[in-house]
């Protein structure tokens, strides 16, 4: 459900956030699933993190970490549209990291797709959170939307969520 500018005038500012931290919050949190999904198929868990991370296996596993405590923060915070935004952006970025990871342990046509899907997946997500709106401009959040649907479909198709 996306939120019209109009729509959001008459809902006034506290219910324009809310239904905009819904909008991103889902995203970010079907991002930040397909990450675990990913990077458990890839055999790579929160526990390889490493402070400064060497490899593909160590920056996969710091990111995941980085975008639970995002996760954490965002539903401990009051409802700011551009700071959702960012968060599911940064979660879609974590997943595009995992879908290259698991992408090249698997190999294959399957994997090469949930891969491109995970990485428009996440330019859309830039997108939504970037520019003049910051997270507010409802067809870039629509896009971003269905970019994560599509990434899910085909993370799926991949055996990512087994």
């Amino acid at each position: 459900m996306s939120v019209s500018g109009r729509e959001a005038a008459e809902a006034g500012p506290d219910t324009q956030g809310e239904e905009l931290r819904r909008i991103h919050g889902a995203r970010a949190h079907s991002a930040y699933e397909r990450a675990v999904a990913a990077c458990r198929h890839a055999g790579v868990g929160q526990d390889a993190a490493e402070i400064v991370p060497t490899d593909t296996v160590g920056r996969a596993a710091n990111a995941l970490r980085l975008s639970a405590r995002s996760l954490d923060a965002l539903a401990a915070s009051a409802p700011d549209p551009a700071a959702d935004a960012r968060c599911a952006r940064n979660t879609a970025a974590t997943a595009a990291l995992a879908a290259q990871l698991a992408a090249t342990r698997d190999g294959g046509p399957t994997a090469a797709a949930a891969l491109r899907a995970a990485l428009t997946a996440s330019q859309t997500a830039a997108a939504a959170a970037g520019g003049a709106a910051r997270g507010r401009d409802a067809a870039l959040n629509a896009g971003a939307g269905e970019a994560e649907r599509r990434a899910v479909t085909t993370a799926r198709a991949a055996g990512w969520f087994a």
